[in-house]
C-alpha cells in the first residue's frame, strides 16, 4: 500500500463538531485521557493490536492527537495523527456496522485539521488502504516509490 501526501492548505475549514452527525446521534471529538483503555479495546476488537498500540501514542501528545466517534456512549470509530511518525495521519477506523454514514470522513477531516493547526502544510498517510477515499475526501496524492514505506521493519507477529 502506498504512502499518500495531503496538501493541508487546500482543505476547507471544517467545523470539527460536525453538526450533521451530531443531529444523527454521533459525536466527533478529541479523546480524553481516561479513554485510552476503551480506545485500545475498540481498536483491538475491530482492527488489530498494532493499530491499538499506534493510536495509544497519541495519548502522550498535548493536546491528545486522537479523535473518537461516539454513539450511545460507545466508541464507534477513531482517527489519530502524530502517532506513527511526526506529521503522519493514522491509524483510523470505523466499526463495520457504522460505515457509510460519513463518520470516517469526519474523523479524517478532524485529524487533518489538527495537523494544520500545528502548522503543517502537508501530511503523510502511511501505507494507505482506501486510496480512492483519501483522494476524494482530502485530495491525497500517491507518493512515488513509497512502497513498502516505514512499515518494512515491523517485528514478526507472535
Amino acid at each position: 500500500m502506498p504512502d499518500l501526501l495531503v496538501p493541508l492548505y487546500k482543505l476547507p475549514r471544517v467545523d470539527v463538531s460536525f453538526p450533521e452527525l451530531r443531529r444523527a446521534g454521533v459525536t466527533i471529538r478529541r479523546a480524553n485521557p481516561w479513554e485510552l483503555s476503551p480506545l485500545r479495546d475498540f481498536a483491538t476488537r475491530h482492527f488489530n493490536v498494532r493499530w491499538a498500540d499506534e493510536a495509544s501514542a497519541g495519548f502522550a501528545n498535548k493536546p491528545i492527537s486522537v479523535f473518537i466517534a461516539v454513539e450511545n456512549q460507545e466508541i464507534v470509530g477513531f482517527s489519530a495523527y502524530e502517532c506513527t511518525r511526526r506529521n503522519f495521519f493514522g491509524p483510523t477506523g470505523v466499526s463495520e456496522a457504522m460505515r457509510g454514514r460519513g463518520i470516517g470522513r469526519a474523523l479524517l477531516l478532524a485529524a487533518l485539521e489538527g495537523l494544520r493547526e500545528m502548522g503543517y502544510a502537508y501530511c503523510i498517510i502511511g501505507g494507505a488502504g482506501p486510496v480512492e477515499f483519501y483522494r476524494q475526501v482530502c485530495g491525497a496524492i500517491e507518493i512515488a516509490d513509497s512502497v513498502p514505506g516505514i512499515y518494512t521493519d515491523m517485528l514478526k507477529k507472535e
